[in-house]
């Protein structure tokens, strides 16, 4: 199968990093996939140091000189699928036209309503499949108007690593700025500083952490706009000295295989690929039960639930894994199981090759 991949993301967040892991798996099944990805991007330095050929796009209208790429490359080799990973990609594609022969996907990532873009709706409505990374995320797009039939869900996948020992977890953790001595609980949150993820109230609910074990430490890893503001909020509630800001981490396993326990504060997540790596990594997590967290947690079987982002609530939970190290241990240990039947890489890509072969077939 010859398919092409067109992801126009200038960052490296949960979109890219599936991109990514699609065209390796496709690749590593033996069919020909390539990538168009902006010039200099994290998504086309990872693609091509890995032997992927990316056909770079560049200039203040990257759209627009996507789509002008997009025809050149429809017009001289036979792609079968042309799958759009982000909106600017599939409106690159939309423009682009031209796919009498090949069948367009989509995959949709996020939640926000499509009533009131028309535009977006036109661009959805030309493909002939969407996918959605998870439940929540198709009742999004069912509820703009779209048919049934155009929408299925495949979740994101994630790698499953090869779990540390006690020795290797404690080097892993002299590596990060946050460790701490004694044995200090270390929880993290990994993800993009945003209002809608959720980090300041797991920051109001360190008080609280704090309070019963002093030597606790919070490390967020991760950048964005917000993190100023959790600055201040810290020192304002006097947990400064307990959180670490580490910023973007380019090895982020190094981040999961040092903590005691994960926490994922995010309100409505379409799916949450920081998530489900945490709970590849065997950690016990807390999370919030919007969006489509609860189709991946079940309380008290892989993980620990609260109802909003109540800090008090957020700071019980953790207090209660870190008082009940059997029930870490359990619940740490169901959660690696989640991901190597629901939420694996290889079953994310055996899903979408099955949906390109009825699509090809059709």
């Amino acid at each position: 199968m010859i398919t092409l991949h067109v992801d126009l993301g200038g960052e490296w967040r949960g979109g890219q990093h599936q991109a990514l892991e699609l065209v390796l798996g496709l690749r590593s099944r033996g069919h020909v996939a390539e990538l168009v990805a902006r010039k200099g991007s994290p998504l086309a330095r990872r693609a091509a140091g890995k032997g992927i050929r990316v056909h770079s796009i560049g200039g203040f209208q990257p759209r627009l000189h996507a789509a002008i790429t997009l025809r050149k490359l429809l017009g001289q080799a036979r792609f079968e699928v042309v799958h759009s990973h982000d909106a600017h990609g599939l409106t690159a594609a939309w423009l682009a036209g031209g796919f009498r022969r090949t069948r367009q996907v989509a995959s949709r990532r996020v939640a926000y309503p499509l009533l009131k873009n028309r535009l977006a709706l036109a661009r959805y409505r030309r493909v002939h499949k969407i996918i959605a990374v998870s439940r929540f995320v198709k009742g999004s797009v069912l509820a703009a108007g779209l048919a049934s039939d155009q929408v299925e869900v495949i979740y994101d996948g994630v790698e499953l690593p090869r779990l540390p020992g006690g020795g290797e977890r404690l080097q892993a953790r002299e590596r990060l700025p946050a460790s701490g001595s004694g044995g200090c609980p270390l929880l993290g949150c990994v993800g993009y500083l945003l209002p809608e993820k959720g980090q300041e109230f797991l920051i109001r609910a360190l008080p609280l952490v704090v309070g019963r074990y002093p030597k606790a430490r919070l490390l967020l890893a991760g950048d964005g706009p917000c993190q100023r503001r959790l600055e201040h909020v810290a020192r304002d509630l006097g947990v400064k000295a307990s959180v670490e800001f580490a910023g973007f981490v380019e090895d982020v396993a190094k981040v999961y295989q040092s903590l005691d326990l994960f926490i994922f504060p995010s309100l409505a997540e379409p799916l949450g690929s920081s998530l489900l790596s945490a709970m590849s990594h065997g950690l016990p997590v807390v999370a919030v039960a919007q969006g489509a967290v609860p189709e991946v947690v079940e309380d008290g079987k892989n993980g620990l639930l609260v109802p909003d982002t109540d800090p008090d609530a957020i700071a019980a939970a953790i207090l209660r894994l870190i008082d009940d190290a059997a029930l870490s241990q359990r619940l740490g240990t169901a959660a690696r199981r989640t991901i190597e039947q629901r939420f694996s890489v290889d079953r994310m890509v055996a899903e979408t090759i099955a949906l390109y072969s009825r699509l090809c077939a059709d």
